[in-house]
Formats: structure tokens, sequence, C-alpha cells
């Protein structure tokens, strides 16, 4: 069983930025996708960016392209997602996921963390 557990969340003001971490207890086949969701309150989780252990082109959502970039440490088996001009729009919880495929799609994806949450306000 991978674990990931997360960290880097909190609160900025609009503009500002933050990085998130997801360290991962192992790098397996059936984690070789990794992965940033994210949940806003009465909404549903939806996929914000996507990479992969052996490097490749990462995915992005349309609404967080150019401001956002995802990257590994795979000595450290941590992924980060480095969060700039936020917006309060981009308040959520944020997940880090793990599966065998490099899709946008939740069901996907195997293992989950246990989330993080960032506020901006405006």
């Amino acid at each position: 069983q991978v674990q990931l557990i997360e960290s880097g969340g909190g609160s900025v003001q609009a503009g500002g930025s933050l990085r998130l971490s997801c360290v991962f207890s192992a790098r397996t086949a059936s984690n070789r996708a990794l992965a940033w969701f994210r949940q806003a309150p009465g909404k549903e989780r939806e996929f914000v960016a996507v990479i992969n252990w052996s490097g490749g082109t990462p995915a992005y959502a349309d609404s967080v392209k150019g401001r956002f970039t995802i990257s590994t440490d795979n000595a450290k088996n941590t992924v980060y997602l480095q969060m700039n001009s936020l917006r309060p729009e981009d308040t959520a919880i944020y997940y880090c996921a793990g599966g065998p495929l490099q899709v946008p799609h939740m069901r996907f994806y195997t293992y989950w963390g246990q989330g993080t949450q960032v506020t901006v306000s405006s």
C-alpha cells in the first residue's frame, strides 16, 4: 500500500504564491503517474495537474496553465505543485494522487493523500 503525505497549504492573498509537497512512501508501477486534484466547497473534485516519475510532458487544467507548475524529486519520492498568481477561485482542498496512467480523471487514481487546505483572499 502506497501512502501519500501532503504539506504546504495555507492562507495567502490574491497574487501570492504557495508550494505544495506530497511525499510518496514508494514508487511503483501502480503510481507511475502523480497528480494534483482540488475540491472547492460545494463543488466536485477537479483535476489540476499531472506528471510521471519518468519525466515526459506534464498536463494542466486550463484554469491553472501558466500559473501552476508540477514537478518531481525522484530522490525524495516527492511531487510538488508550485502555485503562483493565486486567485480567490483557487481556494480549495488540494489532494495529491498516484495511479498507473497519466490522465486527468479521478477514477484512474488508486492512492490519495489526506488533502491540504489552500485559501486565497482578495
